[in-house]
Order: C-alpha cells, then structure tokens, then sequence
C-alpha cells in the first residue's frame, strides 16, 4: 500500500510540474518572440503612428513581464524593464504630470513594483506628483470607461501600500464606486455580473441578436484590476470585502458564458462576433486563478473552466511565439474585427502582457 501511494504521489508531482512547465515554456516563447521584435525598449511603438512606449499598451505587458520574472527569473527581464523606466525617467506617458487620464498612469503599476526591488526614490517621485494631483484634484469622475479600473487603480493602491498613505486608496475607492454605481446611469450590471465598457453600451443599447453588450477585453480589465488591487489590501480592510464581493460576482458570470472550447467570446453573453479571443480569456484565467489561489474561489468549481481556458490559449501560440487570436485595440466587441490565429492586431503588446498574467498565475496553480 506504502509503495502504490508513493507511486501515486510521484506521479502527481511529476504531472503538476509537467503543466507549469508548459505555460512557463509557452510564456518564455511569446516573450523571447516579443523582445526579439523589440530589442529596444525605448523604441517607440508604430501602430498608426508613433508614440513613447510607456503607454498604457507597453506597460501592460511590462505587467506581464513582471509576473513572468516572479515564477521564472532571468535577469534580462529586469534590465529591460529598468532600461524602459530609465529612459522615461519614470514619469507617466508623455511626461505629462497633469494628466488625469488613466491610460497614462498604467505605466507606474512597473514602476512602483521595480522600486519594492531594488529601491531608488526616482522611481516613485514623478509618479507620485502626478497621484498627488490627481488625488488634490477631487475629481473622482475620471474613469469613464472600464478599461481605466484597471490602467490605474492598482497603481493607487500599490502606492498607498508602498507609501503607508491612505489618501491614494481612498482616492481609488472614490473613483471605482462613481464608474461602477454612476456612471452611465451604472457601468456595473450587478445583476448579471458584468460590466458595460462605458456610458454609450449601456442598455437599451443592445448587439443585434437582442442581448447586452459586455466586451470581453473590457470586463477582464475589471477582473484582473480587481485581484492586483485586493493583492495590496488585508483581507479585513472594508475596500477588500467590497472589491471581493463584485470580484465574485463576475467569477459566477463568467463561469457561465465561457465557450465550449474554454475561450469566451470577445462579446461576452452575444453571438455577434462569436470565437475565440486571448486578450479576455486570458485576463479571465489570470483572475480565476488569483481568486483559486487566495481562497475566494473553489478549485473543484473552476478548475475545468481554468483547464479549458489554459488549453485555448495554448493553441493561440504559434511555433515562433507570435500570438494569434488576439482583438486589435478599440472600445467594444465589434473592433478589429474578425480575429483569426493569423492576423496580427495593431499592437503587439498589450494581448503578449495578458497572456503572461494568465499563464503564469496558472502555473502558480500547478507548481
């Protein structure tokens, strides 16, 4: 019997270190294709036009890469990431430390975590003038569309963890309750668990098959922000209950509107544009398994969503690490449509940083 339950369990190790072997292995592969194509991060970004490459779609991935380096460390990483913020001098896009704007903040998420490594004040400074005024501001009436829950917020809350002060958390809370509760009429649909992406989809606006618009990619931003926020907050801090509670909400919606092949739809609940798509699914596999792995969510409940969802995006990978099925940049299901395994969105960066966060949370399950 002693041998057979070794036996067992060797085999169950071996199994478990297979599977996060493989997400590591395709992570490593999207992103040594990645920083191949880049080779310098410094190098503005050509999609349409050229922009510094400390916007919000850049500092996505340097997300991504973050969380690739926690489970599988290389230090080419770091030095890419330092390269990037240096050349910046890690201030918000643009060097703009007036803007209120939540996409130009998303860049100080990297910024703030590269400072709990290694330290170095000239990390936070800029980004912590730009929260400052904001924050004097009043204006909590700034996340206007859902996507900036996730562009900013955790950027306030790892700030007020770093800094011990409270005034950028309070500040986050303000914002998200008046774009959740406000917004539109209510970007939050608590009864069905989603979001609307901003004021112009919410019902009666309607896809034409009749059911409510929730894109996909807009309602990961939500999820992911929601886990990076609770991950800087004690689980008894009043905000933790309240982001947990709607972080459950979406978990049980979402459970319910996956595709049979484990993607969901870049319309959530709709047949408009059905197939599949990385950018949500991904996001969606990042928060499930976050919420499995800090206890909110049970493992026999989502783990075959997880499984299935990880095996969608395992076949997004292409042999050299380019990654199909990923939704071009936009504001709503119908967006850089169609989306196929071939077709290359208009950045590249951003689709690779969500890919990251889901893989590697994942692995984290199977380690």
């Amino acid at each position: 019997m002693k041998k057979t339950l070794l036996l067992l369990l060797a085999a169950l190790t071996t199994a478990a270190g297979f599977a996060q072997n493989e997400q590591i292995a395709l992570a490593e592969r999207a992103n040594n294709y990645f920083m191949a194509k880049w080779s310098d991060p410094a190098e503005p970004t050509k999609a349409k036009k050229l922009r510094p490459s400390n916007l919000w779609t850049r500092a996505v991935y340097f997300e991504g890469l973050m969380a690739l380096n926690d489970v599988a460390p290389q230090q080419r990483y770091l030095d890419y990431v330092d390269k990037w913020g240096e050349f910046h001098k890690w201030m918000p896009y643009s060097n703009n430390l007036k803007t209120m704007d939540a996409d130009h903040q998303c860049c100080a998420q990297t910024y703030i975590l590269r400072y709990r490594q290694v330290g170095g004040e000239e990390k936070l400074a800029q980004i912590r003038k730009n929260f400052d005024n904001q924050v004097a501001s009043g204006d909590n009436r700034k996340w206007t569309w859902i996507d900036a829950i996730q562009m900013a917020m955790p950027a306030y809350a790892m700030l007020a963890k770093t800094t011990g002060e409270r005034k950028y958390m309070d500040y986050a809370m303000q914002a998200y309750t008046w774009s959740r509760d406000t917004c539109g009429g209510k970007l939050f649909n608590t009864p069905e668990g989603l979001w609307w992406r901003d004021a112009n989809f919410v019902a009666p606006y309607k896809e034409s098959d009749g059911k409510n618009c929730y894109w996909s990619r807009g309602n990961g931003w939500v999820y992911a922000a929601l886990c990076r926020t609770m991950n800087e907050l004690s689980p008894k801090d009043p905000y933790y209950k309240r982001f947990k509670a709607d972080f459950l909400l979406m978990s049980k919606a979402l459970l319910k509107c996956q595709r049979e092949d484990g993607s969901w739809n870049a319309s959530l609940v709709s047949q408009d544009f059905a197939g599949k798509e990385l950018s949500g699914t991904a996001l969606f596999l990042y928060g499930m398994s976050w919420g499995v792995r800090n206890g909110l969510l049970k493992q026999k409940e989502y783990g075959p969503a997880m499984a299935k969802a990880w095996k969608a995006l395992a076949s997004c990978v292409h042999n050299d690490g380019f990654l199909g099925y990923v939704q071009g940049s936009g504001d709503r299901p119908a967006s850089n449509q169609p989306v196929t395994y071939e077709k290359e969105p208009d950045f590249d960066d951003y689709g690779l940083g969500c890919f990251l966060l889901g893989a590697t949370e994942y692995s984290k399950l199977n380690k």
